[in-house]
């Protein structure tokens, strides 16, 4: 157990950078942690921390060290999670990172929170690429393809992108026939947070070739403006198929270009720290969101 109190004394002098702060989380002084920290060092025979009079840094050998620790006592809350599991239901908190797609996810952890009142959800809304493990999340839901062989994933679904407009912008400005005519329009676009680029809309090319570019009237970092510019008529937009399908069914807006648009899916995965056993709270998020996550929504609440 003696070791068992070295993990958790370096881990939280790792994320503190500071024996001060790291002393004060677990109760004992900053000189105890330090001498705990230096007799692990010993142990290990290897130094984990770069230490100056202003600053503590991990070395390269302390960022290995880092990574196994978390897995070692994940391990552990995991074991007695589980042994927890049959008491009571899984519980405790989850902290987990989720793209800006609140109407897909948003209703389907609603529910997770109905069914499962004793998890704590901590969630952080972002399009930027979280580091799961070195950031201390549970776990990440993200688009696209992933090789991080630190990570498990579990595929959720796919969806795709439409061209869409209101009725009233396409009354006042005419639909467009090809991708060319797009020059002539307003178009909504969004920009990468983690690279600054602006995707590249699936337009098919043209006979010769030749590649639309459809000029930027706005542009930004996220869904629901796009959305909510497009349905006040402020012009073109590409979005998920998932966000505009009850504005389509209402008639709020019109399909754009769809025989012009590129066949395409883009994969939606849930991420999480490899390890042996993932723990009940993790699975239960793992297995709800699986089972939820592009199924309709019943709307209830309680």
């Amino acid at each position: 157990m003696d070791s068992l109190s070295g993990f958790t004394v370096f881990i939280q002098v790792a994320e503190t950078r500071s024996f001060v702060t790291a002393g004060r989380a677990l109760g004992v002084s900053a000189s105890a942690v330090g001498k705990r920290v230096a007799r692990l060092e010993e142990r290990l025979g290897v130094r984990l921390f770069h230490r100056s009079t202003r600053s503590i840094t991990l070395t390269a050998e302390g960022a290995l060290f880092l990574a196994r620790s978390r897995r070692v006592l994940a391990e552990i809350e995991a074991a007695e999670q589980e042994l927890l599991h049959s008491a009571g239901g899984p519980r405790g908190k989850l902290r987990v990172s989720l793209p800006l797609v609140s109407s897909l996810v948003l209703p389907v952890l609603a529910d997770f929170m109905r069914e499962h009142p004793a998890i704590e959800l901590d969630l952080d809304f972002s399009d930027r690429l979280v580091d799961v493990i070195e950031e201390g999340f549970d776990a990440v839901v993200r688009t696209g393809e992933h090789a991080d062989s630190r990570l498990s994933a579990r595929r959720l679904g796919e969806f795709s992108q439409l061209l869409v407009a209101s009725p009233d912008y396409l009354a006042r400005h005419g639909r467009p026939a090809t991708p060319a005519d797009l020059a002539s329009h307003s178009c909504l676009h969004y920009r990468y947070p983690a690279t600054g680029k602006v995707e590249v809309w699936p337009l098919k090319p043209a006979p010769d070739g030749t590649e639309a570019k459809p000029p930027i009237s706005m542009i930004c970092n996220n869904m629901e403006t796009r959305l909510c510019f497009a349905l006040r008529g402020r012009g073109i937009a590409c979005l998920p198929d998932f966000s505009v399908r009850e504005a389509l069914a209402a008639g709020q807006l019109r399909p754009v270009l769809p025989d012009h648009v590129r066949p395409h899916t883009i994969g939606l995965s849930v991420l999480w720290p490899s390890g042996r056993y993932p723990s009940p709270k993790l699975r239960a998020l793992i297995d709800h969101l699986g089972a939820r996550m592009f199924k309709p929504q019943d709307g209830e609440s309680s």
